[in-house]
C-alpha cells in the first residue's frame, strides 16, 4: 500500500535514514565532502560513519562488509572526483557481486544551470557499466524512493553495486514518508530442468563438480558437500574463484582449476558428467587451446547469474538459486555411491630454503591461526602457496577479488572485520597489492578493526615477472619499501621479520594481540 497526502511530515534526510534503519544499513562508509555535508552531519543515534582516506578504500571496505554480512552496504562519495577515485573498487564490487549502494553528492539544483564548481555533468554515466543501475532523481522528493529501489536492485541476483546521485540541497527538503517493503530474489529453476540434471547425475559413472563463488554467495555450502558425498564426486574449484565453496581439507576436494582450456580439459578428462555450480564456464586468463568439455563428457551449469548462463560457451545452463537448486537435487538423489578409498588431493610439502618462502609463511599462518577465522587474500604471486598451505574449511571463510585489480583485500578485510566484531580476520597481502590501498590501515586503527595484516614482501610484482618467463620486465621492482614503517606511521602496530627462526614467534605475538596489527614477512627471492 502506498501513502500520499501526508503533509510532508519529514525531510528527505529523515526518510533516507528511516529506510537505512529498516534494511539494517546502519554503517555508512565514506570520505566526507562538501556536497554531502547534510547527510553525515549529526548522525542519528544507532548509525556509525566509517571514514576512508581515499574513495577506493571506502568502496572496498563496503564491499567486504557486504559480502561478509550477506546484506547491502551503504557508501557516500564526493561528487565526480570521488566517484572517479573509487572506480577501480566499483569495478571490483561489480565483479564480486557485492550489494553496495553508492551515493554521491551533486551540486545544489539552483546552481546547475551555471556549470558550478564540483558539478558532475554526467553523474549517472560516470560509474557505468560497472553498476547495475544509476539514477539522479528528477525531484528532491523522489530521492527516498530512488534509494529504496537501489537497495533492492543491489540485492537481487546477481547482486552488485548501484548508484544514486543526490544534489546538495535535496536533503533538507520535505517529502512523504518512505514505503518500507521487502523484495526476495531467490528462485527455483523449472522442475523439469532440475529433474533432467538429477537423471544425468544418477546415470553418470564418474561425475565431477566444479564450484565457484556463487555456491558460497547463495548459502549452498552444505548442500554442495552433501551432493558431492552422495555421488562421491571429486570437487574442483573454478578458475580464479573469489570465494571458497567447498572444504579444502575434505577427501573429495581435488584442487584448483587453472585458468586455461588445456589444463581444464586435461584435469576433467575421464569424467562423463561435469556439473559446474555457481561459476562461469569457464574463466580463462591465458590462451592454451583445447577441447572443453573434454571428449566423452557432458556439461551442465547451475548459476543464479543469468549473465554467466548466457555467456557459457558449451553445455546446458540453468538459472536459479544454488541453495534451492541443490536441495532439490539432494531430495531426488537415489542410492549413495560407495566411498572412494583415497583422498583426491595430496598434501603439499614445504620446499627447503635458507630464507623465508611464501610456503613457509603460509604454513606457519595455518598452524597458528584460530580455527574458523576468515581469510581475505591478495597475494597474486603466492596464490598457489595459499592454495597448498592455507586450506579454508568453512562457509564465508575466504574472500578475494574477482576483478584481478589490486588494492581490494587490505580495506576489504577492514570491512569484513567491522561486519562481525569478535571475528578473527587474517589478511594475506603482497607488498605491491598493499600499496594500492595502504591508507586502509588508518581506517583499521581509527575504527578498531580486529585484523592481522600479513604482507609477503618479495620486493616487487613477482606475479608479472612469472608471466614474462625469462624476459626482463621493467617497472616491477619496488624493493625500497617498508610496509611496517607505513603501518606504524598510521598508528598500526607492526613488526618486520626476515629470519625463518623468528617467523613463528613473530606471528604468534601478532595473533595474541588484539585490534589491527601488521607483520611484514621478508620473502627470500634468492
Amino acid at each position: 500500500m502506498t501513502r500520499s497526502g501526508s503533509g510532508h511530515a519529514m525531510t528527505v534526510r529523515d526518510a533516507v535514514f528511516e529506510l537505512l534503519q529498516h534494511h539494517g544499513m546502519t554503517t555508512i562508509f565514506g570520505n566526507p565532502g562538501s556536497t554531502e555535508l547534510p547527510l553525515f552531519s549529526d548522525l542519528p543515534e544507532g548509525f556509525r560513519y566509517v571514514t576512508g582516506l581515499q574513495e577506493s578504500v571506502v568502496v572496498a571496505m563496503a564491499d567486504g562488509h557486504a559480502l561478509a554480512s550477506g546484506g547491502p552496504a551503504f557508501v557516500n562519495l564526493h561528487s565526480a572526483a570521488g566517484v572517479g577515485h573509487a572506480m577501480g573498487s566499483i569495478y571490483s564490487a561489480y565483479r564480486n557481486r557485492a550489494p553496495v549502494v553508492i551515493t554521491a553528492g551533486q551540486q545544489s539544483r539552483p546552481l546547475l544551470k551555471a556549470d558550478p564548481f564540483l558539478y558532475s555533468e554526467a553523474s549517472t554515466e560516470l560509474p557505468k557499466p560497472y553498476v547495475k543501475w544509476a539514477i539522479e532523481p528528477a525531484r528532491a522528493e523522489d530521492v527516498p524512493a530512488a534509494i529504496a529501489r537501489a537497495i533492492h536492485m543491489a540485492c537481487l541476483p546477481p547482486a552488485g553495486p548501484v548508484f544514486v546521485s543526490i544534489p546538495l540541497d535535496d536533503w533538507a527538503l520535505p517529502c512523504e514518508p518512505p514505503v518500507l517493503r521487502e523484495v526476495s530474489g531467490r528462485a527455483t529453476p523449472d522442475a523439469a530442468n532440475l529433474a533432467q540434471v538429477s537423471a544425468q547425475l544418477e546415470a553418470a559413472a564418474d561425475p565431477v563438480l566444479v564450484v565457484g563463488a556463487g555456491v558460497d554467495a547463495d548459502g549452498a555450502w552444505e548442500d554442495t558437500v552433501a551432493l558431492a558425498e552422495h555421488y562421491q564426486a571429486p570437487v574442483w574449484v573454478a578458475p580464479l574463484s573469489s570465494r571458497c565453496s567447498f572444504p579444502e581439507s575434505h577427501p573429495l576436494f581435488a584442487g584448483f582449476l587453472p585458468a586455461n582450456e588445456a589444463d581444464i580439459s586435461r584435469l576433467l578428462g575421464g569424467h562423463d558428467l561435469i556439473a559446474v555450480l555457481g561459476a562461469p564456464v569457464f574463466t580463462y586468463h591465458y590462451e592454451m587451446p583445447a577441447t572443453v568439455p573434454p571428449e566423452g563428457a557432458a556439461l551442465v551449469q547451475i548459476v543464479s547469474d543469468p549473465h554467466q548462463a548466457a555467456g557459457a560457451v558449451c553445455g546446458t545452463s540453468i538459472v536459479g538459486d544454488l541453495g534451492l537448486s541443490l536441495a532439490s537435487l539432494r531430495a531426488a538423489a537415489g542410492t549413495p555411491r560407495p566411498k572412494r578409498r583415497a583422498r583426491m588431493r595430496r598434501k603439499a610439502r614445504l620446499p627447503k630454503s635458507a630464507g623465508i618462502t611464501p610456503a613457509l609463511a603460509l604454513a606457519t599462518l595455518q598452524k597458528l591461526r584460530p580455527e574458523g577465522g576468515i581469510v581475505v587474500e591478495e597475494a597474486p604471486s603466492s596464490r598457489g602457496d595459499v592454495h597448498d598451505h592455507l586450506p579454508i574449511d568453512r562457509a564465508s571463510g575466504f574472500f578475494a577479488t574477482a576483478s584481478g585489480g589490486l588494492g581490494y583485500a587490505l580495506p576489504a578485510a577492514v570491512g569484513v572485520a567491522l561486519s562481525e566484531p569478535g571475528q578473527s580476520v587474517l589478511a594475506v597481502l603482497g607488498d605491491g597489492s598493499s600499496m594500492y590501498s595502504v591508507q586502509g590501515l588508518w581506517s583499521a586503527v581509527e575504527h578498531g578493526a580486529d585484523v592481522i595484516f600479513v604482507v609477503l614482501n618479495n620486493g616487487g610484482y613477482a606475479a608479472l615477472k612469472g608471466f614474462a618467463g625469462n624476459k626482463e620486465v621493467v617497472g616491477c621492482d619496488i624493493g625500497h619499501l617498508s610496509l611496517a614503517a607505513l603501518a606504524e606511521a598510521q598508528g598500526c602496530p607492526a613488526e618486520r621479520v626476515s629470519e625463518p627462526a623468528k617467523l613463528e614467534d613473530t606471528l604468534s605475538r601478532a595473533f595474541a594481540a588484539g585490534g589491527p596489527r601488521l607483520v611484514e614477512v621478508m620473502i627470500d627471492t634468492g
